[in-house]
């Protein structure tokens, strides 16, 4: 069986949504370029230690996979899913022992040459095996077992990312996994009574973090993380019954868990309409938008600044073609595993997209979640190519079911 015939003239490949994502591409290396040598500060080390210069091999390496995908049928792939889910879930099970902490967070591998995330493949894996286990006869998804199982599949990556800890990545799970399961066919009654019961949940968490005294707090949480939610939400650090000085000491550790979110909102705000010009940003230049995380959070504030509200609508338009090419693709798929799959992608990226975007303009607290092919680094840039290809290989044999 061939996915096309002969005499077919339709391109194999969605070209937009390829050229979106070159554009992004190109975005990502001259951003990360002007991120990490503001100054011409970075440009005095070796080539292969650059950012820029280490991107562009991720994305050399990330195509190569990519399109080696493209020649096995997205069915075939599908069959050795649960392979992969289970791989990745050992590995993130494995880096809770294993990993390099960093930042209070156990999240890496270090490989020397390369810190490898086992979360950001096991987000493609989970989507998968999900996929393939919601293709069986829609007879099937209506029965209740079933449907538990398919959030088990979302709960035990969740649970062993929220361990690392890493907020940002395990929510992502939640709206892909819902997507998908109503894509498929799930009964509506089951997904919005888990939905009722899960915004129930998120309600008393978030009036335990917010409002519940120190000492009685029953969500466990790290410390950065609840600092993050409270400086979101506005809330006083110190307790209603602090002494002066306590309120002191709060109101100074408030200021400074708040900085990067104050010095992303300055990086927008200053770019005006058409931005300071490329490397001409004064927040990454002196140092104002932290080094560390400039080329990687908060590349988009990188972007807004230099290039403005032009740069910044550009970089929403290449991530809107790719978007929503996904879901064509989606709609085009000729059988419920690749539009599932295509879904899937697209509702991931998506996540991505609007929490990083959203931390770097205030609608979202800050997490460590990196934007898709324009954030600086190995696992996130090759996950997302994975990803693209996915998309393409539902896209290329389409028509051969």
């Amino acid at each position: 069986m061939t996915p096309l015939t002969l005499n077919d003239t339709t391109p194999r490949v969605d070209r937009l949504q390829i050229a979106a994502v070159f554009g992004l591409m190109l975005v990502g290396v001259a951003f990360v370029f002007s991120a990490t040598t503001a100054g011409d500060s970075g440009t005095t080390l070796p080539l292969l230690k650059q950012s820029w210069f280490r991107q562009i091999i991720w994305y050399c390496a990330g195509i190569g996979v990519a399109t080696v995908l493209c020649f096995v049928d997205y069915h075939t792939l599908a069959r050795w899913s649960f392979l992969a889910y289970w791989g990745t879930t050992i590995m993130l099970a494995a880096v809770l022992v294993f990993g390099a902490t960093r930042y209070g967070a156990r999240r890496w591998f270090d490989l020397g040459f390369f810190s490898l995330q086992p979360s950001e493949f096991a987000k493609l894996a989970f989507i998968l095996a999900l996929a393939h286990f919601l293709s069986r006869p829609a007879d099937e998804l209506r029965v209740p077992v079933n449907f538990w199982k398919a959030i088990g599949l979302m709960v035990i990556p969740f649970v062993l990312i929220m361990k690392e800890p890493d907020l940002g990545s395990a929510l992502v799970f939640v709206p892909t996994g819902f997507a998908m399961m109503l894509v498929a066919g799930v009964p509506r009654r089951y997904l919005m009574r888990l939905i009722g019961i899960a915004g129930v949940a998120a309600a008393l968490f978030l009036v335990d973090v917010l409002f519940a005294p120190p000492g009685w707090w029953t969500v466990k949480l790290e410390e950065y993380q609840r600092q993050r939610l409270l400086v979101y939400f506005g809330r006083d650090f110190a307790p209603a019954n602090a002494t002066p000085a306590e309120k002191a000491r709060a109101q100074r550790l408030q200021q400074e868990k708040s900085y990067q979110s104050r010095q992303a909102m300055i990086s927008v705000g200053s770019g005006g309409f058409f931005g300071k010009g490329w490397r001409e940003g004064n927040q990454t230049a002196l140092g104002f938008l932290p080094p560390a995380a400039a080329h990687n959070d908060f590349i988009f504030s990188v972007i807004a600044e230099e290039k403005g509200f032009v740069g910044s609508v550009t970089v929403l338009t290449l991530y809107a073609v790719v978007l929503f090419t996904g879901l064509r693709i989606a709609g085009q798929a000729r059988d419920r595993l690749g539009k599932v799959l295509a879904v899937g992608v697209v509702t991931l990226l998506f996540s991505h997209v609007f929490i990083n975007i959203g931390m770097n303009i205030r609608l979202m607290p800050v997490t460590g979640i990196p934007l898709p092919l324009l954030s600086y680094g190995g696992s996130s840039v090759l996950g997302s190519l994975i990803a693209m290809g996915l998309l393409q290989n539902v896209h290329i044999y389409r028509k051969g079911y």
